[in-house]
């Protein structure tokens, strides 16, 4: 992507548009997160799983090696995605060197990829730059993706942003995907409350002001 032109135009992701890409959310790699707290990464992730079912985007889930160390795909994943196919890599440490995966990421027949996973500066980064290499308008949902340290992530969304990615959160993600809070019958408050403690504290308060 040319990166002036990505500077000067606002392109807001699309439920009609948009897919999300999850990179090596498995249990082993999950303990070498050290750039954010445990119960807040995992909410995160799963919660940018929920926003991927409520928004109906179709999904691409890739792990590495599961019979090693790396382990399997995180199990909440897996109950959240029950009929999505995990492409399983043998090898490749960037996804796009393998086939399979890109063929599924072509299959989705959409441009806007939203990609989360394990490691930033791996996994995730190396899909992104070669996704936008390919073409690919691309973001990176920085909180639900997880580095050895924080100078290792920090560094990784550098280097993608400079090449043409956009940083996002889980929560912008799902936000510039319902862009209207008339359009909440879709769910999204629920998703809110479900993953953001304190959001589910301001219903309360706003609810116990109704009664």
């Amino acid at each position: 992507m040319d990166i002036e032109r990505a500077k000067l135009k606002y392109d807001r992701l699309s439920k009609d548009e948009a897919a999300l890409l999850i990179i090596d959310h498995q249990s082993g790699l999950f303990q070498l997160v050290h750039d954010h707290v445990p119960d807040v990464f995992d909410r995160n992730v799963l919660a940018l799983a929920d926003t991927a079912k409520l928004f109906k985007l179709p999904t691409v889930v890739t792990t590495s090696k599961e019979d090693g160390p790396n382990g399997p795909l995180m199990p909440e994943v897996r109950a959240r995605l029950p009929k999505v196919q995990v492409i399983r890599r043998e090898g490749e440490i960037n996804a796009w060197d393998s086939p399979e995966f890109v063929k599924a990421v072509k299959k989705t027949g959409r441009k806007q990829l939203i990609v989360a996973g394990i490691t930033t500066d791996v996994c995730v980064a190396f899909v992104v730059l070669s996704a936008l290499e390919a073409g690919y308008d691309v973001r990176v949902v920085t909180d639900a993706s997880g580095s050895l340290c924080v100078g290792s992530a920090g560094g990784a969304i550098a280097r993608m942003a400079m090449a043409g990615a956009q940083p996002m959160s889980w929560f912008a993600v799902a936000s510039e995907l319902m862009r209207d809070w008339r359009n909440d019958e879709s769910g999204f408050t629920k998703l809110m409350v479900e993953h953001v403690p304190n959001y589910k504290h301001l219903i309360a308060a706003y609810e116990a002001k109704e009664a």
